[in-house]
This record gives structure tokens, C-alpha cells and sequence, in this order.
């Protein structure tokens, strides 16, 4: 698995993430488990749905 998913797209995707997560608690919902996508896929560094696409938003080594 290579590396897709650069700083900032990860630091968004975890907070967004926590985000969603701590309402789901704080609301009582189950569509706090959606918080789980993005706080995984920025932990990770790694987003498979932008495979099919060919996106990175890693820096590119000149």
C-alpha cells in the first residue's frame, strides 16, 4: 500500500473524523461510526477510493 494521502488532505481527514465521531456520541446516533472512514483512512495515510482516480496528494520529489 503506498502512501496517497498527504499532510494537510490527513490532518482534515482526522479531525473531520473525530468530528463526526464525538457527535455520534454526544447525539446518541450510529452515523457517528462514519467518523471511523476518514479518521482511518488519515491515520493510515491511504484512501482506496482515490485508486480508480490516480490521486495523491503526497508532495512529488522533484
Amino acid at each position: 500500500m503506498k502512501s496517497n494521502v498527504g499532510t494537510t488532505d490527513r490532518l482534515i481527514r482526522i479531525i473531520a473524523g473525530l468530528i463526526v465521531a464525538i457527535a455520534g456520541v454526544i447525539f446518541d446516533s450510529w452515523w457517528g461510526l462514519i467518523g471511523i472512514i476518514p479518521l482511518a483512512t488519515g491515520l493510515f495515510k491511504f484512501c482506496p477510493l482515490y485508486l480508480p482516480f490516480k490521486i495523491s496528494t503526497t508532495e512529488k520529489d522533484s
